[in-house]
């Protein structure tokens, strides 16, 4: 039996409160040996070996520090076991390899999967590393190759780790460990990509303020491509081919988390409760402390609790931020929002003695600039365009008709 989905899309969505009267029934998903999800089944054994490491005190080497010291070796030990038992089914299912969504139509809908490719590869290079396997790394190489990853410009984030594939690879292979592996191929992919990103030649652009931002991926929230490829440009900078390009990476890097935290036309720090201009309606139920989820703006009018240190979904592609609760593409709040910027605060605390951008933000600010109407605006400029162009035809028609009489 493999990892599960709980409950149904349609369910969830149209319930809004607390956590304590959730309607049931609650019926939940499993992948199994002849119901397969490779991508779920390689990304939890990903995780399992990724956190034996750390639980093994792990180090890169190089110019790369020691992990906090969390050593406990019989946990390691059935983290790895765990790790290995999911990568054994991940690979060898009766029912073949495929996307979970397949064993699990109901997902697809919210979280189906582009691929299983770059989850297999990631599961056997983590797990490689966590084991020392020369074996487990050339089948990582394999894989890379096989399914052709390299060359792909695309964002990175919970459903492509790509772009992260070649960092890892880098990591590993510049590291003491005997795993082996080329450092500088995996150098030369890993910057072929970033330099595509900070020399604006790949699919993302900036917008005015000068946020990264992928049309599509980054429409349902902004922020998190754009922080993803901060932490990895931070993360990689360290072992660059050379010191521009490393300083060229961290700079881009650094832009990407000051837009963030308040150097944007909005005034407004992303992050929920670190600052007067912070973002004060969260889409969160527990956050709100409502449960009429078609007055989701209104029932209560002030959220009940702040839900501190929250990273929100972010403003528009024109760096617009409405802080509107329904608006959920610029106010969700997610897990994977968070993760980049707690690894980028923590290189932050580590490596640098500036103060952060939102303490230097006027209280008040975005309360002079906040936009009005939001989604209302939205409609009606969709709604003054239908017209128009409802118009344009009914122009054409009565031209072409007087055309066939004369």
């Amino acid at each position: 039996m493999g990892p599960r989905l709980v409950n149904e899309t349609d369910v969830d969505d149209a319930y809004w409160g607390g956590d304590l009267n959730i309607p049931s029934f609650r019926p939940s998903y499993q992948i199994n040996d002849t119901n397969p999800g490779t991508d779920a089944a390689a990304g939890a054994s990903a995780a399992f070996s990724a956190c034996a490491s750390l639980y093994s005190n792990r180090s890169f080497g190089g110019p790369y520090s020691l992990p906090a010291s969390l050593q406990n070796s019989s946990y390691a030990e059935k983290l790895l076991t765990h790790a290995q038992q999911l990568y054994t089914f991940a690979v060898n299912a009766t029912g073949g390899q495929k996307n979970y969504q397949t064993s699990v139509p109901e997902i697809a809908t919210s979280y189906g999967s582009s691929s299983y490719t770059d989850e297999l590869t990631l599961a056997a290079l983590l797990l490689s590393w966590a084991t020392n396997s020369t074996s487990l790394y050339q089948q990582a190489e394999d894989y890379y190759n096989m399914f052709k990853l390299s060359g792909q410009n695309g964002v990175f984030n919970w459903d492509s780790k790509i772009p992260g594939l070649a960092v890892l690879f880098a990591q590993i292979s510049q590291s003491d460990s005997s795993i082996g592996g080329n450092f500088s191929v995996w150098r030369d992919e890993a910057e072929r990509y970033f330099d595509r990103i900070v020399n604006k030649q790949g699919p993302g652009y900036l917008t005015r303020d000068g946020l990264l931002y992928y049309d599509g991926d980054s429409d349902d929230a902004s922020l998190n491509p754009a922080l993803n490829a901060a932490m990895l440009l931070t993360r990689y900078a360290q072992i660059a081919s050379t010191a521009a390009k490393k300083a060229s990476y961290l700079n881009f890097a650094q832009s990407q988390v000051d837009y963030v935290l308040g150097k944007n036309s909005m005034h407004v720090p992303y992050i929920v409760g670190m600052h007067p201009n912070s973002p004060t309606n969260p889409h969160s139920a527990m956050a709100t402390g409502g449960n009429d989820i078609s007055e989701l703006d209104t029932s209560p009018q002030n959220e009940t609790y702040t839900l501190y240190g929250a990273v929100v979904g972010g403003p528009n592609k024109f760096d617009k931020f409405y802080n509107i609760r329904s608006d959920w593409p610029e106010t969700e709040v997610a897990l994977d929002y968070n993760a980049p910027l707690l690894t980028l605060a923590a290189m932050h605390v580590v490596n640098d003695t500036t103060d952060p951008f939102f303490t230097s933000l006027e209280i008040g600010a975005y309360g002079k600039v906040q936009p009005k109407g939001g989604k209302i605006a939205m409609a009606m400029m969709i709604t003054i365009v239908g017209l128009f162009i409802s118009s344009l035809l009914a122009w054409y028609l009565y031209e072409l008709n007087a055309t066939k009489v004369a």
